[in-house]
């Protein structure tokens, strides 16, 4: 997860008015309409806007979830930062790096060495064992193969699929072959991870398993990454931070914290209005500031736990309860009074400032 450090450096990724608009029109309707798209005009002119101003950034360790419905643009919008698909106009930048303007073998570059990718399809090669797999994209970097097998079996080991490096695709179930794709991915020690919809062909069951998994790996390796999903549930899990889309135009780019009290849009508010707030929601997210003169229950509840999971401390005292840093460091103080109106009514009425920050430290 992204730390108070890496949000206030040089951002990894920076997107300024990207545009991606289809059809054979788009360049001459993008100059004609002055910076405002209006999509019924654009449709007559034969054009489809599929990113419509996104301007946003990414910083060093974080994981954005860039989400909505089939056909809201969020695919689009991680194909042109990937710059596998152009952008129409805006600008791009990788590590301060236009890369919109990027000829081809800058390009191939760039994604040879910092880009890793995972898509919904494994696009795993059937006639090479999972060794193979995940040493092939070493050997066309043109690594020694003594070098990649290495480097391919300690990725093994990282995604738990040690036992099977010599079987072949059609012999793992779909979530041993996510796994591989994942370590495919990760071989190429990437700096910025792009994924788009990587568990959504999986069972529920099989689902939840690659989420811990996912995040067990980015515990261990920190990466910047941008996740493409349209399952809010697994927004919420998985984000520092979510940007939600609708007809190409980012609706909000916030904290699921921040999405979940305070929606910025009616489409937004849609979207959150079924969520259990204590299943999603940390303690940091709902804890006040801490008064001088606070006198504490002896119990402390961490400011990362979810709120559901220490609900009935919180609810059975009569004081406030310290809320504590990884370091054991009193960070704020929880009131019962809060959590009951968070559960039991008045959602729409939270305000901003009641909420902190939801970014992981």
């Amino acid at each position: 997860m992204a730390t108070e450090t890496s949000i206030a450096s040089e951002p990894v990724i920076r997107c300024e008015s990207v545009y991606k608009v289809f059809g054979k029109n788009a360049k001459r309707m993008m100059k004609e309409c002055g910076g405002v798209v209006d999509p019924v005009k654009f449709r007559e002119a034969d054009c489809i806007v599929g990113v419509d101003n996104a301007s946003f950034e990414v910083h060093q360790g974080e994981l954005l979830i860039i989400m909505g419905l089939s056909g809201s643009g969020k695919s689009t919008l991680l194909r042109c930062i990937s710059r596998l698909t152009q952008s129409t106009a805006g600008k791009i930048f990788i590590e301060g790096q236009d890369i919109t303007s990027m000829g081809n073998r800058q390009l191939i570059k760039l994604r040879r060495n910092k880009m890793g990718m995972v898509f919904q399809s494994f696009a795993l090669l059937p006639h090479k064992t999972v060794l193979e797999n995940i040493a092939f994209p070493l050997q066309v970097k043109g690594i020694s193969t003594k070098e990649s097998i290495k480097r391919a079996q300690e990725m093994i080991d990282l995604v738990s699929l040690s036992g099977r490096e010599n079987y072949f695709p059609r012999e793992l179930s779909g979530g041993q072959q996510q796994r591989v794709g994942i370590a495919r991915s990760l071989a190429i020690e990437p700096d910025i991870w792009f994924l788009d919809e990587p568990f959504s062909a999986l069972d529920p069951l099989i689902r939840k398993e690659m989420q811990d998994e996912f995040l067990r790996i980015q515990g261990v390796l920190s990466k910047t990454i941008l996740f493409v999903t349209h399952d809010f549930d697994e927004a919420l899990r998985l984000a520092d931070r979510i940007a939600i889309m609708k007809d190409g135009i980012i609706e909000q780019l916030d904290t699921p914290a921040n999405i979940v009290l305070n929606p910025a849009t009616e489409y937004v508010r849609k979207f959150t209005e079924e969520v259990p707030r204590e299943k999603v929601l940390k303690i940091e997210s709902v804890m006040d500031p801490v008064n001088p003169g606070d006198a504490f229950d002896e119990l402390s509840v961490s400011k990362d736990a979810v709120i559901e999971t220490v609900a009935e401390v919180v609810l059975n005292s009569s004081k406030p309860v310290a809320v504590v840093n990884g370091s054991g460091e009193v960070v704020g103080a929880v009131h019962a009074s809060k959590l009951v109106s968070l559960l039991f009514g008045g959602h729409s009425q939270k305000t901003s400032d009641q909420v902190t920050s939801d970014r992981a430290s």
